[in-house]
C-alpha cells in the first residue's frame, strides 16, 4: 500500500482544517461586504451589489488563468508548496481590503488573490491522491464539511466584529490565513509521491488548453461536466447576491445577516460531513447528483418568491441539501481520471468555477441591480434566485441525458461508470 495511502487519514485531518481556516477568513468578510462597498463608494445597496459582481470578476478571471498553472504545477513539484503560495496570497489579498481607502484598491486585492486562489483546487487533488474509490467520493464531502465549519464561525465572527469596525475583519482574515499558511509550513504533509508526478507542460497549463483536454473523456462525462458548469452558475445567485437580497428585501442587519450565515454553515457541515457520507455509500453516485440538483432547484424558487423574512430558514434546507449533487458529481468525474492527472483535472474544473464565477455573479448581480435600481420598470429582488432555478433545470436535463447515454470507445480504460 502507497505510503500517502497509510497516512490517509491524517493527512485527511491535516487538509481539513487548512480549508476550515482558509473559509473562515472568507466567511469572516461576507456580512459587511454590502456595508464596506455602500461607504467606499457612496452608493445605495442597489449598487453596491453590482460593484461586488465586479470585483468578483476581476477575481475569478485572475483564477481562470492561472488554476491551471497552479494544478499542472502541483502535479509536477507537489501540492503542498503550491497550496502554501495561495495561502499567502490570500492574506496580501485581505491586507488590501482592510486598509483600502477606495474602491480601485479592493480591485488591486483582488486581482492579487485571484493568481493565488486555487488552494480549494490543490486541496482537491491532495484528496483524490489519498483516496481511492467511493471513499475519494465521500471524502470530497470533507470540503463541504469544512467550508459550513468555516462559514458558520467567519460569518458569525465577521458580523461581530464588523459592528464595531468595518476593517477589523478583514485585518482578522488576513492574520487567520498567514497563519494558516504558517501551520501548513510546519504540519502539512505533502501527499504526492514521485512515481505519480510528471513534468510541467506550458500546453497543459494553459486555461484554454486545459479545458480543452476535457474533451478527451467519454460524451457521458463530458455532458456531466456541461452540467457541472451549470450548476455552478446557478448557485451564484446565493453566493453573490444573497446579502445584499436581505438588505433590500427585509432590511435585515449584519447580526441578522450572521445568524442565517451561522445557521447555513451548520445544514452544510451537517449535510457534506454526515449525511452525503451516509447516502452516497446507500444511494450511489447517480442518484445523489439527479437528487441534489433537484433540490437546488426548489429551493432557488422559494427564496425568489419569499415575501416573509423568518422563511429564509426553512428554504435554506432544502437549497442545502442540493451539496449531495456536486459531492457526488466531483467524486464521478474524479473517478474516471487517471492517479497522475488529478491536479490537471483539478485544475481544469477550477478553471470551469472560474469561468463559472466569472459569468455568473456578474448576470446575478446585474439582474438583481436592474431589478432594484429606483427606475426599475418591475421589482424583483428574486430575479437572480429564479435565473438559478431555471439553471438548475436545465442540468437536471442535461444529467439524465448524460446517463441515458452508453458509453463510447473514447472511455477511458478501466474507469467504469458507476
Amino acid at each position: 500500500m502507497d505510503k500517502t495511502v497509510q497516512h490517509g487519514k491524517a493527512a485527511l485531518g491535516f487538509i481539513f482544517i487548512t480549508i476550515f481556516i482558509d473559509v473562515l477568513g472568507l466567511g469572516i468578510i461576507i456580512p459587511i461586504l454590502p456595508k464596506l462597498l455602500e461607504e467606499l463608494g457612496h452608493v445605495d445597496i442597489s449598487m453596491a451589489s453590482q460593484y461586488s459582481g465586479w470585483l468578483t470578476f476581476t477575481y475569478a478571471s485572475m483564477q481562470f488563468l492561472f488554476a491551471p498553472v497552479l494544478g499542472n504545477l502541483s502535479d509536477m513539484i507537489g501540492r503542498r508548496p503550491v497550496l502554501l503560495f495561495s495561502l499567502i496570497g490570500f492574506g496580501i489579498d485581505y491586507l488590501f481590503m482592510a486598509f483600502a481607502p477606495t474602491i480601485v484598491w479592493l480591485f488591486v486585492g483582488r486581482f492579487i488573490a485571484g493568481i493565488a486562489g486555487a488552494s480549494t483546487t490543490t486541496a482537491t487533488a491532495y484528496i483524490a491522491d489519498v483516496s481511492s474509490g467511493d471513499k475519494r467520493a465521500q471524502n470530497f464531502g470533507l470540503i463541504g464539511a469544512a467550508t459550513g465549519l468555516g462559514f458558520i464561525l467567519g460569518i458569525g465572527l465577521g458580523g461581530f466584529l464588523g459592528a464595531y469596525w468595518i476593517k477589523l475583519p478583514f485585518i482578522v482574515a488576513a492574520g487567520l490565513a498567514l497563519l494558516n499558511a504558517l501551520y501548513g509550513y510546519f504540519v502539512l504533509p505533502e501527499s504526492l509521491i514521485l512515481r505519480n508526478r510528471r513534468r510541467f507542460e506550458w500546453k497543459r497549463a494553459n486555461p484554454v488548453g486545459s479545458l480543452l483536454r476535457l474533451r478527451k473523456y467519454s460524451l457521458a462525462i463530458s455532458t456531466l461536466i456541461t452540467a457541472y458548469t451549470i450548476v455552478y452558475i446557478g448557485q451564484k445567485a446565493i453566493e453573490s447576491v444573497l446579502p445584499f437580497y436581505l438588505i433590500e428585501k427585509f432590511q435585515w442587519t449584519l447580526h441578522s445577516i450572521s445568524a442565517l450565515g451561522i445557521f447555513i454553515g451548520l445544514l452544510i457541515a451537517a449535510i457534506q460531513g454526515g449525511f452525503v457520507r451516509w447516502t452516497i455509500p446507500k444511494f450511489g453516485l447517480r442518484k445523489n447528483i439527479m437528487a441534489g440538483i433537484t433540490f437546488y432547484g426548489i429551493g432557488l424558487i422559494f427564496i425568489a418568491f419569499n415575501n416573509v423574512g423568518w422563511l429564509m430558514y426553512v428554504y435554506m434546507i432544502p437549497y442545502c441539501m442540493g451539496g449531495i449533487g456536486g459531492t457526488a458529481l466531483q467524486g464521478f468525474i474524479s473517478d474516471n481520471v487517471p492517479a497522475n492527472e488529478q491536479g490537471e483535472l483539478q485544475g481544469a474544473l477550477a478553471s470551469l468555477v472560474s469561468l463559472t464565477t466569472i459569468i455568473g455573479p456578474l448576470m446575478m448581480t446585474t439582474l438583481f441591480h436592474h431589478f432594484t435600481k429606483k427606475d426599475a420598470a418591475i421589482y424583483f429582488p428574486g430575479a437572480p434566485f429564479l435565473m438559478g432555478a431555471v439553471l438548475m433545470f436545465i442540468a437536471i436535463i442535461l444529467t439524465i441525458r448524460s446517463f441515458n447515454k452508453k458509453e463510447d470507445s473514447h472511455k477511458l480504460p478501466g474507469s467504469p461508470l458507476v
